[in-house]
């Protein structure tokens, strides 16, 4: 496919430099350009094309993936109680 572009100066010469850098022509660079940004455009990241949602649900997965742990009452880890124990088993 051929395609003319119409650039500014300050635009083309830009086009040059960047090229010149990489070792390219300005149809070789210009080529690369085009490719990344349409290649980048197809594999975008979870972060870029996430709605609310998929973060809420991603979210919720990530945190239920670590063990769940019993929830102990007040009664349980009371300072009697600890003290009570260690008592109990010095008798």
């Amino acid at each position: 496919m051929t395609v003319i572009l119409e650039l500014k100066p300050e635009i083309e010469e830009r086009i040059k430099r960047k090229g010149a850098e990489k070792g390219l022509t300005v149809e070789a660079f210009i080529k690369t350009v085009i490719d990344a940004v349409v290649n980048h455009q197809s594999e975008k990241s979870f972060q870029e094309t996430a709605t609310i949602e998929e973060w809420d649900r991603a979210l919720t997965d990530y945190i239920n993936s670590f063990p769940q742990h019993p929830v102990l009452s007040d009664e349980a880890i009371s300072r009697e109680s600890i003290y009570r124990e260690r008592e109990d088993a010095q008798l």
